[in-house]
């Protein structure tokens, strides 16, 4: 596995509106998949494919994601603490992650662009290029090949495009006769943005850490109008937790020992 350089930057801070039966007491990147939040999924995604440095810029309920990072072995592990000293040792070490995870407060009601610049004005440091993702999606996507895709065509920015499968069935006709079904069929002419971004630095002119900077509209279409904007198109899957039936979704593929993106 080749190691990579490169910062990821996690968008964490939304409301979660539309799945507000989770996110009453905590921020929509905290939601679990098994035992672990959707957050950890992403972040073991991105440390498969050789990224350990992850800049998560929270705002909802930002002590929660505060909490998990700083509290990650005592929750996660058997440990001894000597009540005299106040020391603590943590067993099971041969699991310890090798990440390196800045919580960033970005604002309680800042838009994606604005969290972004605002992190970035703090810790991209002298990185030349950075990944930027939603705190909500998982994916089988190589991430290693789309970086060197990134790099490769010389862009300043790579969207992860994906056909997701429609919500709805369709029936195909000869004539007015019902020739067959076909249970929710993939949009494979169709693509979205699949919110798995690699950008270079100069990206940062196109954004302003005035809270309603949404990354979605004026950064984006003005790259894409520049020229500056490649679609990494990827036909495996992708799924996004953007209500409790994603949610349950996710949960039974985990349960399973079939997740596409473990």
């Amino acid at each position: 596995m080749i190691m990579h350089n490169v910062p990821v930057f996690i968008l964490a801070g939304g409301l979660g509106t539309r799945i507000k039966e989770e996110t009453e007491f905590r921020p929509k990147p905290m939601v679990p998949v098994g035992d672990h939040p959707i957050l950890w999924h992403i972040m073991k995604k991105y440390r498969r494919h050789g990224f350990k440095r992850f800049i998560i810029c929270a705002g909802f309920k930002a002590e929660s994601i505060k909490d998990f990072f700083l509290n990650y072995y005592a929750k996660n592990q058997d440990f001894t603490v000597n009540l005299a000293n106040n020391k603590t040792v943590f067993h099971n070490t041969e699991d310890a992650l090798d990440w390196e995870v800045t919580v960033a407060y970005t604002g309680e009601t800042s838009m994606t662009g604005a969290r972004v610049a605002r992190a970035a004005a703090k810790y991209l440091q002298d990185a030349p290029t950075f990944a930027v993702t939603y705190g909500d999606a998982v994916t089988d996507v190589d991430l290693a090949v789309e970086l060197e895709f990134h790099l490769k065509h010389g862009k300043l920015g790579t969207m992860l495009g994906v056909t997701p499968p429609s919500r709805f069935g369709e029936c195909r006709l000869e004539g007015d006769q019902v020739a067959s079904f076909s249970e929710k069929p993939d949009l494979t002419d169709s693509w979205i943005n699949g919110g798995y971004f690699f950008f270079q630095r100069p990206f940062l002119t196109y954004l302003s850490a005035a809270e309603d900077c949404v990354l979605e509209r004026a950064p984006l279409v003005r790259l894409a109008e520049d020229g500056q904007m490649n679609l990494y198109k990827h036909r495996g899957f992708w799924a996004c937790m953007d209500t409790q039936r994603d949610r349950d979704y996710l949960n039974q593929l985990w349960k399973s020992g079939r997740a596409p993106w473990a």
